[in-house]
Order: C-alpha cells, then sequence, then structure tokens
C-alpha cells in the first residue's frame, strides 16, 4: 500500500480515528481551558464548528429548546468537564461530565487513574431489554392462564407498532404475567430496543395491545406504561485496585470496612449510591440521556432484598482491592435529547462509541471510579479536603476575586485552613495593597 493509498485508507474508516490514543493527560486540570479544549479536539477529531460549541458556551438555541419542552423561557446551564485517564475493555476514553458539584470530575480521573495498574475496568452489558407493564383490573380468574397461550398473538400486534424496529432485530419478544393483589395483575411486554432508550416505543406498544388483553383477560385495563426498574437492562463493570498504588494494606482493608457498613445500613448505603450517582448522572446528563429514570431503576434495584450498596468490593489473593457493580442502565443513543441537544451529540462523538450498550458500560465504570474514590477518600483524608480545595476557589471568586488571584486567595485560606468568605476578602484586600 503506498502513502497516498494508506492515507486515503485512514482518512476513511472510522475505527481509525480512535486507534493508538491515550486518555492519561498529565496535569490536565492545570491546563488553560483553550488547551484543555484543544487535546479534547485532537482526541475527537472535532471539527471546528464542534470546537466553537465548546468554547461558545451557549451550544443550545433558543429555536432547539423551544421545541424539547414548553413554556421556554432560557435554558440553564452545567459545566462539561472531562474525565481523563479511562481504560475501559483496553480502550482509551476521554469521558464528558455534565455536572454543578466540584471534585467529582477531578475524583473520578484519579480513580481511573489508579485502576489502569492493573488493566482499567472491564464492562459487560446484557441485551436492551426494557420492560412495558399493562395493569388488568378484575381479569377472570379462569383467564389468566390463556394470557400464555395468546404470547404469540400478542407480540405480534405489539411488533406491528413498530416494524422497522422489528426488522433490525428488536421489538417485543415475551410477556410475563405477575400477581400485585388478588383482583389485579400486571402482564409485561419485554421488548427489545435496540439503541433506543425505548421509553416511546414501549409505551406505544402496551396501549395498543390493551383492548386484547382486555379480550384474553375478561378483565379492565387501566395503566399502561415503560416501568423503570429496567431489570433486565443491566450493565456491569469490575477493575482491580493495586493495593500498592492505592495506599497498601490497611487502605484496602478499611475500604472493604466502609463498603460493609453501605451493604449493611440503609442510611449510609443511601449516601455510598449518591456518590455513585455523581459520576453516573453527569455522563448521562451529557449524553442527553434521561437521568431521572436512571436514577429511579438504580435504587429500585438497590432495594430488591432491603436498601443496599449498588457495588460489591473484596480482597484477591494478592491483596488487591476488587470493585464490581452491576446496574439497570437503560441509555440510547438515538431519539430524544440525545439527537435533538448538540452538546448531548458532540459529547458521543469524544466518548467515540456506535451502540447504546457500548455507552452503558463506560457509564458503569464511570460510577464504579466515582464509589473508588468517595470510600478512599473516606478512609484516608476524610471527605473534606479534596472538595474544600475546590470549594475554597469559589469561595475566593464570590468574594470578588480574578484570574490568579483566585488560586492565591485560595491557596493560602487551605493553608491556613480558614475558608471563609470574611477571610477571602481580607487577603485580596491585602493582595491589591501590595
Amino acid at each position: 500500500m503506498d502513502k497516498q493509498t494508506k492515507t486515503r485508507f485512514f482518512n476513511t474508516h472510522p475505527f481509525s480515528l480512535f486507534m493508538n490514543k491515550t486518555s492519561t493527560i498529565s496535569g490536565f486540570y492545570k491546563l488553560p481551558l483553550k488547551k484543555r479544549i484543544e487535546i479534547v479536539k485532537e482526541f475527537a477529531h472535532l471539527t471546528p464548528e464542534e470546537t466553537d460549541m465548546l468554547t461558545s458556551f451557549h451550544a443550545l438555541s433558543a429555536v432547539t429548546a423551544d421545541q424539547m419542552i414548553e413554556n421556554v423561557v432560557g435554558c440553564f446551564q452545567l459545566p462539561l468537564g472531562i474525565a481523563t485517564n479511562f481504560q475501559i475493555n483496553n480502550k482509551d476514553y476521554l469521558i464528558p461530565m455534565a455536572i454543578e458539584e466540584t471534585s467529582v470530575v477531578a475524583a473520578a480521573s484519579n480513580a481511573a487513574k489508579m485502576a489502569r495498574v492493573k488493566g482499567g475496568f472491564k464492562t459487560t452489558t446484557s441485551d436492551p431489554i426494557m420492560i412495558g407493564q399493562i395493569q388488568v383490573l378484575n381479569p377472570d380468574p379462569a383467564k389468566i392462564p390463556d394470557i400464555g397461550k395468546h404470547k404469540k398473538e400478542i407480540l405480534d400486534h405489539a411488533n406491528t407498532q413498530d416494524k422497522i424496529l422489528a426488522k433490525l432485530g428488536g421489538g417485543a419478544q415475551d410477556i410475563t404475567v405477575r400477581q400485585i393483589t388478588p383482583n389485579m395483575i400486571a402482564i409485561h411486554l419485554l421488548v427489545n430496543v435496540l439503541d433506543a432508550m425505548g421509553a416511546n416505543a414501549v409505551n406505544t406498544m402496551v396501549e395498543a395491545v390493551a383492548p386484547l388483553i382486555e379480550t384474553i383477560t375478561g378483565g379492565r385495563v387501566l395503566l399502561r406504561i415503560l416501568s423503570n426498574f429496567a431489570e433486565y437492562r443491566t450493565a456491569e463493570a469490575t477493575a482491580i485496585f493495586d493495593k500498592d498504588a492505592i495506599g497498601g494494606h490497611q487502605v484496602v482493608t478499611d475500604m472493604i470496612h466502609a463498603y460493609t457498613f453501605a451493604a449493611h445500613d440503609p442510611y449510609r448505603a443511601a449516601t455510598h449510591n449518591k456518590g455513585i450517582m455523581n459520576g453516573i448522572d453527569a455522563v448521562v446528563i451529557a449524553t442527553g440521556n434521561d437521568w431521572r429514570a436512571i436514577e429511579s431503576g438504580a435504587h429500585a434495584y438497590a432495594t430488591q432484598q432491603g436498601y443496599t450498596s449498588l457495588t460489591q468490593w473484596n480482597k484477591n489473593p494478592q491483596g488487591d482491592l476488587v470493585g464490581h457493580i452491576k446496574i439497570p442502565m437503560p441509555v440510547g443513543i438515538i431519539g430524544g435529547a440525545t439527537v435533538i441537544h448538540p452538546m448531548a451529540q458532540l459529547s458521543l462523538k469524544i466518548l467515540g462509541i456506535k451502540k447504546a450498550t457500548d455507552l452503558a458500560g463506560i457509564i458503569a465504570a464511570v460510577g464504579l471510579a466515582q464509589n473508588f474514590a468517595a470510600m478512599r477518600a473516606l478512609v484516608t483524608k476524610g471527605i473534606q479536603a479534596g472538595h474544600m480545595r475546590l470549594h475554597a476557589k469559589n469561595i475566593a471568586y464570590m468574594a470578588g476575586a480574578v484570574n490568579k488571584e483566585i488560586d492565591e486567595v485560595a491557596s493560602l485560606m487551605i493553608k491556613e485552613k480558614n475558608i471563609r468568605m470574611d477571610r477571602a476578602k481580607e487577603i485580596i484586600k491585602t493582595l491589591r495593597g501590595k
């Protein structure tokens, strides 16, 4: 292959764009904003227009916003950060995260860096099966066993509502029946939604088959709606954290104690899982997915045997810390805000993914990383140490510091362990007096 042919080949094959790249970028947070954007531009091969979208800080137009929801009067922005160092299934990723809380992006990046020592994160995902519920009131008890006999008829009718989905290998695939009360049953329609989140497709199907269900059961159908408890659509991530890289045997032991606390105490589990969702929600929002659906499904999943941790942590024979997460992850890359919102499209391009299952695995890995970072901070220096460093910058800014003053004021307050508004104003006055 001559040089010209080779150049043309690599310019026209998408997989080549993500070869020989690393997400390990030393001191990324120290770089000027312009330089960070330049690095992301090179990593994801962003066009000048896409790069401008990042730098403009107003990517969502009034016209687009007005199409997305009702009664629009403006846009509410969140910072979009990039988590570095992620290696997932032997591939490097820069992870877009939209979040207002300090420390989250830095913590995820640091956890990912430690995970790289033992090969990063390994992820798996199930088929994208969503549940549509059909509530039936007062069914004829003698007819309930007949529901299974009509399964093919029900599935065929459901699939007439989205022939393209069925043609691509998705669509309604099974039904189950659950007795809710003596006078109420729920029929679950299980639908493979492929690369979509799937709410619209599922809701259309369950509404369409409702009259047929009434005929079969002799009951009255009331609710026909998707369930956000997506127990069949899960993502799993596992990582091994080298004991020496994370601080030694005692840190490993204490982190397992911290996990055990969350596994057995719902008061601790609520905060433990909130930390996981810090990372998960940030990626879900950045990619235009429904973070409320992810939250509700995750917490429902955690309550199956009493509210508990979404992660599991243990020690391997070498003494390293091993973490695992399994969580419902109904995210899509087609339809809804993922297509309409330009920043969602840009985030997906930075991730370089082509399937919803890939996105689900990435998000699970970020959740595991976030959980690791929070637990490690808690058992070592405490959660406030890193958080207060960033909080100090916010206080300095609110006190009136500008440009380089912000870092100077923040650094001095941290050194003094005195992060307060009045102290920030005193330092600013002293700096300007000089």
